[in-house]
């Protein structure tokens, strides 16, 4: 025995998750119910108010209005009651809609952070390897120009050679322009930014500023997860005089001004993802005390530009959000 059709038509879900309006059907229950109604009257009004009397002049008229005024009535009330339905669901509607919508936008740009994500991370393996390339061709370099031909060993030993320690290559490298320094804190813009990756190529060379790079880089891309970018923040930059006070010592409220991300949302998921996850709140500490450690050597030889620019870094953005949700700045 085959099911009964049913009277409406289902919602089907799109492919973006929004449901198609079903086909409203001709005529509702709420129609029947007012056409009943209008009959019923129309009878009792006829019976009881037309036959028994044969009415002429103003009571002709006063008759026509007993008679269709609850009517007209009853349909005004259920046309205000179909209308308050209809408006309901879509409502309704326009509601999942919405949600479909923002679902699949966050979708997407975890998708995006996903697939830049290895891409990023694979020039940087690059970079990194190339550094190492270069600084083991320095180190050889300086060995085979600098030191002396050994003597011979005495007692037979003719094919040994006693070699001292050779200088590291990080330190005989020239010191680290702060342009370059603060360039490579903000990372390369695009994949075709020449000179982004040119000073994040110099800076890794640093072994301290390596570190912060990619303590920096780690949380960078943990926020990426979240949604969470530094271009899109829009914080309240602080003045050097508050960068200085911070590198020499002054926490709570006198440095409060270089928390100045108030994007609520990016506080929020950030706030929760440092209370449920080890991995990422692990990240974000280490990130802090790097920078802390930055700052602190760097700040005697900044000048006001350079602690300005500093502050307008990528780096420096997450630092704001982080150090905010961690505490620092109360």
């Amino acid at each position: 025995m085959s099911e009964p059709t049913p009277e409406y038509e289902t919602e089907r879900p799109t492919s973006l998750g929004v449901y198609d309006k079903p086909s409203e059907p001709s005529v509702s229950s709420i129609e029947i119910a007012a056409f009943v109604l209008s009959v019923i009257w129309l009878v009792v009004a006829v019976l009881f108010l037309v036959l028994p009397d044969n009415v002429q002049g103003g009571g002709f008229v006063i008759t026509l209005l007993a008679v269709f005024m609850p009517v007209a009535m009853i349909w005004v009330a259920a046309m205000a009651m179909r209308a308050s339905r209809i408006m309901r669901e879509e409502s309704e509607r326009l509601q999942t809609a919405v949600d479909a919508l923002r679902q699949a936008y966050v979708g997407q740009q975890q998708r995006a952070a996903i697939s830049q994500e290895p891409t990023v991370s694979k020039k940087l393996d690059e970079i990194a390897e190339s550094a190492k390339k270069t600084e083991s061709a320095l180190a050889t370099f300086s060995t085979k120009r600098t030191e002396p031909m050994p003597a011979a060993a005495p007692n037979g030993a003719g094919d040994q050679t006693s070699l001292e320690l050779g200088t590291q290559a990080e330190d005989i490298a020239p010191p680290l322009s702060t342009d370059i320094f603060i360039r490579a804190l903000n990372f390369p813009e695009t994949q075709e930014d020449t000179e982004g990756f040119n000073a994040l190529r110099m800076a890794l060379k640093d072994r301290k500023t390596a570190q912060l790079v990619q303590a920096s880089q780690d949380v960078l891309t943990l926020l990426s997860q979240e949604g969470i970018y530094m271009d899109d923040l829009r914080p309240d930059m602080a003045r050097p005089e508050i960068w200085r006070q911070f590198a020499q010592g002054a926490r709570g409220r006198s440095v409060a001004a270089l928390g100045g991300i108030r994007d609520r949302s990016s506080l929020a998921l950030t706030a929760a993802r440092m209370k449920q996850d080890p991995i990422f709140r692990d990240a974000a500490h280490h990130f802090l005390r790097r920078f802390d450690h930055m700052i602190v050597a760097f700040e005697p030889e900044a000048s006001d530009a350079d602690l300005t620019a500093l502050g307008e870094t990528r780096t420096a953005r997450a630092f704001m959000l982080l150090g905010r949700v961690a505490g620092t700045f109360d």
